[in-house]
Parts: C-alpha cells; structure tokens; sequence
C-alpha cells in the first residue's frame, strides 16, 4: 500500500513539473525579445542604434527599458515604439540611439522589458568605440609666427546715446524756437511815451465810436492814453489811481517844484477825467463836439506837460546806466538759470526713456562705466602655463610669481611654478599653480595629493584675509572632456582697516591631476556680481590640456589603421 501511494505521489510531482515546463515553453513561444544593433564598432560621437522586438497580444502589457539603464553608453536619442500586426499578434519594435565620447570597448547591459506580470532580459552586446584617424605626418609645420600690433577696436556708441542726442536737439531746437519769439516781439521796441501818446490819439482819431454815439470807449481809450502818458513820464502810479489821487499828486510835484506844471493844464486835466468818470460810470451823454474838444486839450496837456519836464542830469543818466547793466545781468542770469533748468530735465528725460528702455543698470554702466563690464568684453589671451601645460583664456596673461609670503596672492612652493593676475581682494584674481607630486600608486594617494593642495590653496586665501571660508567638493568635467575635482565657495574678507568686509567674495578652484603634477587653476571674484561670474565661467570654459603629436599616435585604435 505505501508503495502505490509513493508511485502516485510521484507521478503527480512529474506531471506538475511537465505541466510547468510546457507553460513555459508555450510562454516563450508567444513572447521573446529579439536585441539587434545596427553596428558594433562606432566613432567617437557616432550613432549606434540599438532595437528590442517582442510580439503580444493586444491586450498584454509591454514595457521598454528607460534611457538611464545604457550606462556606461549615453542615450541620445529614445525613438518612438513601431507597432506592426502579423496574425492577430502585435509587434513591438523599439530603437535607441547611443553614444560614447571616450574611445575603447564597452558592454552594451543587458536590458530589463515588462511583459505583463514578468520580465525578460536582453541579450549584452559589445560595442568598440574607436577615435578619429588623424594623419599628422601630412600635416604641414610652420614656424612660430611673430607678434603682431593689433588697432584698437573701434569704439561703439550704444543704441540710449542716439536717443539721449535725439532729445537733446529737440530741446535745442524748442529753446530757440521760443527765444527768437521773444526777440522777435522784443524787436518791436515800445516807442518814447511823448511819441506813443500822440501815435495812440491818431489811432483813436480812426475809430468811429463817436459816429456810433459810443462816448464810453471814446472816453475810456482817451484818458487811458493821457495816464499811460503820465505814469511813464511823471507818475508811475498814474495808471492804477483814481482821478482825485492822480490830480492830488501833480499838485504836489508842482509845488515842491520838480515839475513846472502850468496849474491851467492840471485844472483841464482834472475836468476831463471827471467829465470821463461820469461818461464810464454814469453813462452820461457827451456829444461829439465836446469829445472831440476833450480830445485836443488832452493833445496839449501832453504836449505842454512833455516841455515841462526838465533835461536828466548826469548823475540821473548815470544812474540810468547802471540800472540798465544791472538789468542786463539779471537777465544773463535768469537765462543761464532757464537754460541749465531746461538741460536738467532734458537730461533727467532721456535718463528716464534710457532705464526704461535698456534698465537702470545699463544706464549706470553707461555713464560711469564698469570695469568688469570692459573686461568681458575687451581683448582676451589664450596662453599655456607651465610644464605639463594647461591652456587658459583669460583676460591678462598670467604672471610667474616667485616664491612669497604676500598676502595678495597665492605663492608658489618648491618644486612647482605659480602664475596669477590681480590680487585677492580685487574684482578678479586669477592664479595657476603647478605642484609636483611623487609617483603615485594608487588612485587613494591621488585623492589625497588633491585634498593636501586644496587644502594649501585655502590656507594662502586666510593668509590673504579670508574669513568665515565656506568650502564645497565635486568631480568636474569639462566640455572637452577634461576631468578633475572642483571646489567652491564664498569668505568675508578682512580689509586693511581690521574691518571685515559686508560684500562676499567667492573663490572657485579646479585640480587636475597628469603625470604626476597636480595643477591647480584658482579665480577669486566678486559673489553675485553678473559680470565677475561670466568671466569665471568663460575662463573655466576655455581651460584645456594640450595633446602631443605622440600621444595622439598613442590613442589611435590599432584597427584604424
């Protein structure tokens, strides 16, 4: 009995494990991933593109691996799924593009793709990235070029001066157009009072008031005429006072004997004036023949009056002239007022268009200029520095410094060789150090060869003043593919006074590791100022390792030949 029982038990292990296998191979038959590349050995920078295909059913779920899974292969491109139908079954085909910037041999890995509750592995692929041939022995040489004197360039008047110079004319031209208004209305020069009293009686002779019955503009115009006479001649009240006070006061000019008034002239002048009164204000009828009489004792009062005033003395014509200089000066003065008014708020304007078109800033930077500003955009020198050398573009060519103890800069020790430009505390300090190392063996010593010199580096920054020093630490790589670690941050800085300074600066160095020489570029610049960072970021930009034709030989992948 027992034996029976294992016989079935073992049956029905069997057959669970035959009924597994055959789920599995009728599994695979419906899904399996097809990994085809186009080609396995690709240029520096080439496309390689690599394709998964999986036929489903419409109803499963398939999903393609992501673009970060390539490593160490970089996705350039991830293309759109193909879908095609065969045979009630959907097939999926989807491309990727890669690349590799560095040459050698690569393992594409294998890739993770979802199919409904489970996943299948694509098959590794091995790629060779190989570097681009370059013949140099038909390369022609030619001798080291000398020095050329290149002109200045030509200075470049920004787009806000045209409109500032615009506005200005137009105030110019305002100015003159209301000066020589007035000259031209000054030009007509007011006559003498004797010769403007008898000019305006002829005027009045012309008008037809007395035809038309109207005595009291014919009166008004009259005695109008008489005390503008008078108040330009006698009395400069004469205008602005009643008949009674006018009377009263040549009364009084003729007793104290300052004018020699026939007293029948005074006595017709006051009848005249009050006749007129009554004529204005009373509207009492004149008739012509007593206005016109009116109108010929006024022309003899005048004429009598114009005999009577004396001759002015020296000392009055004196005193006439001086009066006319000093007027002739508050004149000069109150124009030079106007003007440099009109040219403030022209100024003022064009300031105000010029901000609002370009900023206030620029506006600063264009009339006080800015020195960063002139430095960005100013002529630039590419050199290389020492031995192994870097080539940097900066905006002075760097300086030797010797060995030093200056709290400026960051000197050079023994065995190495220091270039900078500048000093610490300024708006730019730029520093190239090359420290020479011994042979290292492992990339642990390397590292801490690389700490050591940052670490020397920020000790000659306290030496120079720095103060509250904040650091940070990562790998760096540049565009051209120049590997290194950087390290950054911000300090205050302890000016000459013991005070220490509100502004941050910041600093930002770059150490490369070659041939057993740890070279160190350093920039010290103004923190938060737009200028002091894009010169950082160009100088950085432009850093670059000079390749020998030796060396070049030396990469060339064997096959390329």
């Amino acid at each position: 009995m027992s034996k029976t029982n294992n016989i079935s038990i073992t049956t029905n292990k069997l057959a669970t494990v035959l009924a597994g296998l055959l789920f599995f191979l009728a599994f695979c038959a419906t899904a399996q991933v097809i990994t085809t590349a186009d080609t396995t050995s690709i240029k520096i920078g080439e496309e390689l593109r690599i394709s998964f295909e999986i036929q489903a059913d419409s109803i499963d779920l398939v999903v393609f691996p992501d673009q970060q899974s390539f490593l160490p292969l970089e996705v350039i491109e991830s293309y759109v799924t193909d879908t095609t139908y065969s045979n009630s079954k959907i097939n999926y085909r989807k491309q990727y593009g890669l690349t590799q910037f560095d040459s050698g041999r690569y393992t594409i890995p294998r890739q993770k793709i979802i199919f409904n509750n489970t996943f299948f592995l694509s098959d590794s692929i091995n790629i060779q990235v190989r570097d681009v041939a370059i013949d140099t022995t038909k390369q022609k040489m030619f001798d080291i070029k000398a020095a050329m004197v290149v002109a200045k360039a030509p200075f470049q008047v920004p787009t806000g001066i045209y409109w500032l110079v615009l506005l200005i004319v137009l105030a110019i031209a305002v100015w003159y157009f209301l000066r020589r208004k007035k000259k031209k209305q000054q030009a007509k020069k007011q006559l003498p009072p004797y010769q403007e009293a008898l000019v305006a009686l002829e005027e009045l002779d012309t008008t037809s008031y007395l035809l038309q019955n109207n005595a009291k503009e014919y009166y008004s115009l009259l005695t109008e005429i008489v005390k503008r006479y008078l108040d330009r001649e006698v009395d400069n009240a004469a205008l602005e006072s009643t008949t009674q006070e006018l009377i009263g006061r040549l009364n009084t000019l003729k007793k104290s004997g300052n004018f020699d008034f026939k007293s029948q002239d005074i006595k017709h002048l006051d009848t005249i004036l009050k006749r007129a009164d009554l004529v204005k204000f009373a509207k009492m009828q004149q008739g012509s023949g007593q206005a016109q009489a009116d109108r010929s004792r006024v022309e003899e009062i005048i004429s009598n009056t114009h005999q009577a005033i004396p001759e002015p003395t020296q000392e009055e014509l004196l005193q006439d002239t001086l009066y006319l200089q000093a007027l002739q000066k508050k004149k000069l003065r109150k124009k030079i007022v106007v003007a440099g008014s009109s040219l403030v708020l022209v100024l003022i304007i064009s300031a105000a268009v010029f901000s609002s078109l370009y900023g206030f800033s620029t506006l600063k930077e264009t009339v006080f200029g800015n020195s960063l500003k002139d430095t960005l955009d100013g002529r630039w020198y590419k050199s290389q520095y020492g031995a192994p050398g870097l080539i940097v573009t900066t905006p002075e060519i760097l300086v030797r410094q010797l060995p030093q103890t200056s709290k400026d800069s960051i000197s050079s020790t023994s065995g190495g060789s220091s270039f900078s430009s500048g000093a610490i505390g300024e708006a730019l300090y730029v520093s190239l150090s090359i420290k020479k190392q011994a042979q290292q063996s492992s990339p642990q010593s390397q590292g801490a060869a690389v700490g050591i010199a940052i670490e020397q580096v920020l000790e000659a920054l306290e030496n120079a003043g720095a103060l509250n020093l904040v650091v940070k630490q990562e790998a760096f790589s540049s565009e051209e593919g120049l590997k290194g670690v950087k390290a950054y941050g911000d300090f205050n800085l302890k000016l000459a006074n013991g005070d220490i300074s509100k502004e941050k600066m910041s600093y930002e160095m770059l150490l490369f590791d070659q041939q057993n020489t740890i070279q160190i570029v350093t920039i010290v610049f103004e923190r938060d100022v737009a200028y002091a960072n894009q010169i950082k970021e160009r100088i950085i930009n432009s850093i670059e390792v000079p390749v020998s034709p030796q060396d070049q030989n030396k990469k060339q992948p064997q096959d390329a030949q």
